[in-house]
């Protein structure tokens, strides 16, 4: 890695830092004794280096800018004292890892499982998660989703708002730490992923526009400020690629998300996320199963193609906001904001996303104020999505962060869970969501005082059209971000579990999952849109149909409405699961109950599946 430093084999340190902006830097170090100041020599292309015997494993360093600024080392890989304090020198060597015989999971058989490290417990650290895993194991996950953990300022922050991307945040534990709940994940059989943020950097801590400029460029702006330069700079896409390849490598992450992919703004050829995506699959991608997961608005399907019965060239998966948002607008009923895009013909853009993955295919956007929004899906394998009915964003950015189980009935929510959690498509949980947690999930950050009352006033301007926001001091208001309590309320109440109702929430979840491994997972491989039929029963009723690998059927019969629907399409087939007391003999009579959600698998004993397949009307 060009970036930060390296340990020599004769006990010196390399230390190098990317500074085209800087007329001198200076290594500033802060061993056990006073700061020792050592110049740096000037290198091609922006570089300064220097190599040291004065410094060794553990020592504290910073680099000095033009006399002026202290700032940490950005390829840190420890921040101690927080982002405003000096970097570590940590040997990436020194963690003996015990999982050699770790080659990973197939791709089908990811669940996911979405968790925030200083919210899931009430350690709030690693080892808090790592406490869990046999909890999460019998669950029936197989990947867990860390929310980020690159250093951010403060203790407490989504993780969104990262300025070192190589740093651990401190607040979580050490290197060590991680790679010990990496190690432990591992010997469990759980993947364990990480989400990567390279679409910008927090507001507070970032010290490169003393020394890097280029790293931003003025031509195009984000939500959280100006966009990264990738289309100009080769050495600010090193930076982030070679980051990607350490979280895979140095911690042995199973795979990265990568937030907002929609904001990551390259003209060049190729851009820069099949150029990372290249580098992953030539580096750790060969020796084991290394996966690449996407969110990203633009639903640019060429990102996950691949060709016939061979692996993805770029990215594996990416969140499928769509189907959240029709299953949250069937539900709740609402649909201001992004939602009212899901409005008209919510069923059909329900089946679309069971059977093609995307709702939204390059047709206009009424939210988008009529843009064309997504590329076609249809050709894509269904594991090529990842469904959910609560994530982060959607619970966290609502008013009160509110779960889905306190917007609507409860027979609701376990119809649109059974959907989610049979259907072919990858399934993910957001922490809590299996015991239905009442516990909220709202916006928090630890920023310093003004800083922390402007993103507050931001989050209030953004909420101003929302329903039931009547202003700052009504009940509906958003909870101030930057006060404790508003993050303490977010941590997750395990004695919760043994409760009623939620003991049974758990069962269900648990049940359904033992279902998707036994029965959907073996039958995955190569399952694509072209694969799958649905037709609409009534106004919330359809029935979708996917023929699997090997030609079993799997059908799915569902009325997502209150009121009870006509139904005379009979499901054939072994029924997998039934929330309706005797679904097959209501189907005979012509009749769906409210809510109801019936999944049949239909074995391939004959030419029939094939038939009825190719009979159904495709919508």
């Amino acid at each position: 890695m060009p970036f930060g430093t390296r340990l020599l084999d004769d006990g010196r340190v390399n230390f190098r830092l990317w500074a085209p902006g800087a007329d001198k830097v200076e290594l500033c170090l802060q061993g056990d004794a006073p700061e020792v100041r050592l110049h740096m020599a000037a290198e091609d292309e922006g570089w300064y280096g220097i190599t040291t015997e004065l410094a060794g494993t553990g020592f504290y360093y910073q680099y000095l800018i033009d006399g002026k600024h202290h700032v940490p080392d950005p390829a840190s890989r420890y921040q101690p004292q927080d982002v405003h304090g000096s970097s570590q020198v940590i040997d990436p060597a020194a963690w003996q890892w015990q999982d050699h015989h770790w080659q990973g999971r197939t791709w089908e058989s990811a669940v996911f499982y979405e968790l925030h490290v200083g919210a899931f417990s009430g350690e709030g650290n690693f080892a808090g998660v790592r406490k869990q895993l046999d909890y999460l194991a019998d669950l029936g996950v197989t990947a867990i989703q860390l929310m980020p953990v690159a250093d951010f300022f403060g203790r407490r922050n989504w993780g969104y708002d990262g300025v070192l991307p190589f740093a651990p945040a401190s607040c979580y534990g050490t290197p060590d730490e991680l790679k010990e709940l990496v190690d432990a994940a591992h010997a469990k059989g759980l993947m364990i992923f990480n989400d990567v943020v390279y679409n910008h950097f927090g507001p507070e801590g970032n010290y490169l526009r003393f020394y890097a400029p280029e790293f931003f460029t003025p031509d195009q702006d984000t939500a959280w400020g100006n966009a990264i330069n990738f289309g100009q700079s080769h050495w600010v896409r090193r930076y982030f690629i070679h980051n990607a390849l350490y979280w895979l490598e140095e911690y042995h992450f199973d795979g990265l998300r990568f937030d907002a992919a929609h904001s990551i703004f390259d003209h060049r050829n190729p851009h820069f996320l099949e150029e990372l995506a290249d580098a992953v699959r030539q580096g750790p991608g060969c020796d084991r199963h290394v996966y690449l997961v996407l969110e990203n608005d633009n639903n640019a399907g060429h990102y996950l193609r691949r060709g016939k019965n061979s692996p993805p060239h770029y990215f594996d998966a990416q969140w499928n906001d769509d189907m959240h948002h029709v299953l949250h607008v069937l539900l709740t009923g609402e649909t201001f904001g992004f939602y009212r895009d899901y409005r008209d013909r919510t069923m059909h853009l329900l089946g679309r996303c069971l059977t093609q993955g995307f709702a939204y295919q390059g047709e206009t956007s009424p939210y988008r104020a009529g843009q064309p929004r997504g590329e076609p899906s249809p050709d894509l394998p269904l594991t090529a999505f990842i469904a959910f009915l609560q994530n982060h964003d959607q619970v966290g950015n609502r008013l009160q962060g509110r779960r889905i189980t306190e917007l609507c009935p409860a027979e609701a929510v376990r119809a649109a869970t059974a959907i989610v959690l049979l259907a072919p498509s990858l399934p993910l949980l957001f922490m809590g969501e299996e015991w239905a947690c009442t516990r909220p999930f709202p916006y928090f950050i630890d920023f310093p005082e003004e800083l922390g009352r402007q993103v507050a006033e931001g989050r209030r301007q953004e909420f101003a059209d929302f329903p039931e926001f009547e202003g700052e001091t009504a009940p509906g208001a958003p909870p101030s971000p930057n006060a404790l309590p508003t993050y303490q309320s977010a941590i997750l109440h395990w004695e919760e579990i043994t409760l009623l109702p939620h003991r049974q929430w758990l069962d269900f979840h648990r049940e359904l999952l033992r279902i998707r491994k036994r029965e959907i997972i073996p039958r995955l491989h190569g399952v694509t849109g072209k694969q799958a039929r649905y037709r609409l029963i009534a106004d919330r009723s359809l029935q979708v149909q996917w023929q699997l690998n090997g030609g079993a059927m799997l059908t799915l019969t569902a009325n997502l409405g209150a009121i009870e629907a006509n139904a005379e399409c009979p499901a054939a087939g072994r029924v997998l699961y039934a929330s309706a007391g005797e679904p097959q003999e209501t189907l005979r009579q012509g009749k769906l109950p409210p809510w109801s959600v019936l999944f049949c698998l239909e074995e391939p004993d004959d030419d029939r599946v094939d038939s009825r397949l190719s009979a159904s009307p495709r919508k």
